[in-house]
Parts: structure tokens; sequence; C-alpha cells
């Protein structure tokens, strides 16, 4: 795999574990720490002593207290503070008599009182079920009680004597109950800034991004991550040219170091110029050279790899002294038989000789007119100039051009030519105008759903597998990801890359 390096692996390390610890933290505190949980807080711990006492802190009561003097008011909140809601399934006793039990250490419980909010009416109801609520030594007895997520309800309690928090305890849970006691906090308290968990997850991720940042700025300045130093020539496919030459330059100025040379000829060229320097390299390795070509190589190269780049998508151009917007498929094969010799024999033509603008052998646009639109080859070739036929018993006049820009310059400039080309470059030029077949035209954003013939598989290949961290493996990473696939398709192409472009590329 291409983006397999040793920065791209500690990169993705480090941003997984942020996000795994980080989920873990709030998952093992929100649903394994509080699923079900009864929690309890001691809101008054306040001993009765008659007026003119002073032990510690001063407690006036103005009233008789009888035989309560030294006596203790605590008053107890419980509540549900887990995530799910606490039934009477969850208590230890099948029967109703038997619900939760709040010991005072060894106080004696003189008198107790439940309060209720009004809107918890069903607590209200469970809290008189049964023997209700009861007193027994030095235990508060609380029937079963179901008490939804935030639900609470308080218990004013009269002990015997003072009575510390840690020795108040509550049980009459299963185990799938946690009872826990939480801290009942005064005005003058501070919350602390950071939860345990978010603490946590802020000092993991504070962690990550520092192995980010280190990664990327170092003392030695390296270029950034995915990036590769050195020079590399991309050869092939003269119709895929504007692609490549708009993102060479884009990876150039993103990555020092790099330069990216678009030198194209021809699909079949660059095959053939990819297999010679691979060959003379011999056991040195992959040479710095990607070969683009429309549509898969020919045989006889095993040594070349190949890795699907777009679906490109091509199209019929004609000059604009033929007012001929669209053509049906078999009158482009009779046009490319040398049967239609004269723009006058479609309808809506003019008299006007016909021109076929063709490219070279090497071409992979010619590759695919032939293959996919036509099914034949193209006739032999009949004119040098574009405008006379050399051989006399050529039924039309033909020409072979090198590259992709030549043809859309002589069709632009000649009257009565038609030639093909990728999409892009037959677009918004003066002198012609795009051919649809068969009343379908070329659209990328229909490239799934379309019948329309003219279009292929943009291939690179590779001598061999390159290394990992080669520029060679940077830029074709470069061009089918990333920005690169923003570049290919407004350019008129599909990246392989994309949902569709995979379905559409695997298919072949």
């Amino acid at each position: 795999m291409d983006w397999v390096t040793a920065e791209n692996v500690v990169a993705v390390v480090t941003a997984l574990l942020g996000v795994l610890v980080s989920a873990g933290v709030v998952a093992y505190e929100r649903f394994l720490q509080r699923g079900r949980r009864l929690g309890y807080r001691v809101q008054l711990n306040t001993p009765l002593r008659e007026a003119g006492e002073t032990t510690g802190d001063l407690t006036l009561w103005d009233g008789d207290l009888g035989d309560s003097n030294g006596s203790t008011l605590v008053l107890l909140r419980i509540e549900n503070d887990g995530l799910r809601d606490i039934t009477h399934g969850d208590y230890t006793q099948g029967d109703d008599t038997g619900g939760l039990k709040v010991t005072f250490g060894d106080r004696l419980v003189r008198a107790v009182v439940a309060t209720i909010p009004r809107a918890f009416e069903p607590v209200k109801i469970d809290m008189a079920a049964g023997l209700g609520l009861r007193k027994h030594e030095n235990s508060v007895l609380i029937p079963k009680v179901s008490l939804e997520r935030k639900q609470y309800f308080k218990l004013l309690v009269l002990l015997s004597g003072n009575v510390l928090e840690g020795a108040i305890r509550i049980n009459g849970f299963h185990e799938t109950v946690e009872v826990h006691h939480n801290k009942s906090m005064s005005v003058d308290d501070r919350r602390p800034t950071f939860s345990p968990a978010a603490r946590n997850i802020t000092l993991v991720l504070a962690a990550c991004v520092l192995t980010l940042a280190t990664i990327i700025v170092r003392s030695d300045t390296p270029p950034p991550i995915g990036c590769a130093r050195g020079t590399l020539t991309v050869t092939g496919s003269t119709a895929f040219a504007p692609v490549v030459r708009e993102l060479a330059k884009k990876y150039e100025k993103d990555c020092d170091g790099a330069t990216v040379v678009v030198d194209t000829h021809g699909s079949t060229a660059g095959i053939r110029e990819l297999a010679a320097v691979g060959a003379a390299a011999g056991a040195k390795g992959s040479p710095a050279v990607i070969a683009l070509s429309d549509g898969r190589k020919p045989g006889g190269y095993p040594q070349l790899r190949e890795s699907m780049v777009a679906v490109s998508l091509f199209t019929l151009v004609l000059n604009d002294a033929i007012p001929v917007t669209n053509l049906s498929l078999d009158e482009v094969h009779r046009l490319y038989r040398g049967e239609i010799t004269n723009w006058k024999q479609i309808p809506g033509g003019p008299d006007q000789p016909v021109l076929l603008v063709s490219r070279g052998a090497n071409s992979g646009t010619r590759e695919v007119f032939q293959r996919r639109v036509l099914g034949r080859n193209e006739p032999a070739n009949s004119s040098l100039d574009c405008v006379r036929k050399d051989d006399p018993e050529a039924p039309v006049v033909r020409c072979e051009l090198d590259t992709t820009d030549q043809v859309v310059s002589t069709v632009a400039k000649l009257p009565g030519a038609i030639g093909y080309t990728e999409l892009r470059s037959g677009t918004g030029l003066k002198g012609l105008h795009r051919v649809s077949i068969d009343g379908r035209v070329p659209n990328v954003d229909e490239i799934g759903d379309s019948t329309y013939p003219y279009r292929e598989i943009e291939y690179a290949y590779t001598w061999g597998q390159p290394p990992a961290d080669s520029l060679t493996s940077s830029f074709l990473t470069y061009l089918s990801r990333g920005s690169g696939q923003d570049i290919i398709r407004t350019h008129g192409h599909l990246p392989c890359a994309t949902p569709k472009g995979l379905r559409i590329c695997g298919e072949g």
C-alpha cells in the first residue's frame, strides 16, 4: 500500500489512540460506571442542643427538646443519578415487604419523615405501599420504590446522637445497582475545573497533538507527511496530460524538493518508454517514471504494475462550419468507413467534404475510440497536411497527429473537419463544438448511469512496486486521493477512489 510510511503509520496510530481513549473514557463513565446508580448525600447533619450551649459549631433550638436534647437531625437525599431507571426487580427481596435499609451506625432512630416532590407521584405511591416507611432500632426501612432517572426523595431523620457521614449505609439492591455517596456541596465550595474523565481525555489528546507536532515540525524541516523529494517523469497519455500538469505544479508547491516533469507522447509510447527505462535499470529497482495510459497497457509487459486513476470521458469535436450537433452511432461508423464523404449526406449538414482528423498509432485516445465506438480500426492515413489527399483512391481525407492539442487546433481551423479528444479539451474552444452520440452527451455527473460509449479507465503504470517512501509512490497517492480528486473532476474525469468511481473502475 502506497500510503504506508513510518510517518503515516505513527500519525494514524496516534490519531486512533486519541479517539479510542476519548471514546473509552466517556463510555466507561456514562455506560459502565453510570448504568443503574443510586446516590445519596447528607444535606443536613445537625446536633440539637438547648439554647446557651456552645460546643464547636453552635446550633440553637428555639423550643423544648424534652428528652431529645443531644439528638441529631439528618437530612438525607436519595437520588437516581445513573442512566437507567431503578425498578422493583432491582431489589434483593422478592416480596413487597423488603426494600432499602438505611442504617446510622449505632444511633437509635427516633423519628423519620419522607419528603417527595409533587411531580414524582409514582414515588409517593410506592413509599406508602406495603408496610410503608418505618423505623427499626438504628435503621430506616423503605419499601420498594421505583426511581426514574433524576428522580429523588428526602428523609429527615431524628437520631439519638451524633453520627458521622461515613457511618451511614444503604443496602437492599442486587449487584446491578451501584450505591454510592455523593458529596453535598455548599455555596462556599468550588466545583472542580475538570471532571476526572475530562481531565484524562485532555491529557491524552494533548499528548497526541504533541506527537503529531513532533512528526511535522522537526529540526531538519522535512516535507509534509506524504511528500517525497527527488525528480519524477510522467509520460504517456496526452489526453490526461492537462490533469497531470496541474497536479504536478500543486505537488511541487506543497512538497519542497520535489520536481515532476510531464513529458507525454501518447499512451503506447509512454508504456514503451517506461519498459525501456525499467529494463535498463535492471536490479537497481523501480525507476522514477510513471506512464499514463487511456485503457490497459498492451500485452507483453509483465513487469509493469498498474493503478486505476480515473474514468476518462472523451468526445467527438466538429468544426463550427458544420452545424451538426448529434450523430447516430451508425453515422459515426459510416464516416470512419469512408461511406459518408460529404456532410450533406448527414441531415442538416452543408455541402462540405469530410475531413477526418485522427491520432497516431501510439494514442490511447484513438485505441479507445476504435474499441469503444467504432468496434474496428480506423481506415488508413491518406493525408499528411489534413487538407489534400495523398492517396487518390482514399474515399476521404484522413490525417494522423501526435497530440490532443494538435487535433483540437486542426479541427478548429479546417471546415468539414471532425476529430476526437478528451472531454475538457473539447469545451469552450473557438472554432469547434462537441458532438453527442445517439443523443447522449458526456457528463461526469451521470457517468455511472449513462450508456455513453466513448469512455475509458485511465491507468498509471510503474516498473514493479516503487518503494513506499519514493516520489513515485507519493505522487501516485497524490494523484488518486485527496485534492487530486478535485483536480481530476474539474477536468471532466471521475476519480476511481470515489464511491461511484470505485464501482465503475471495478467493472473494468
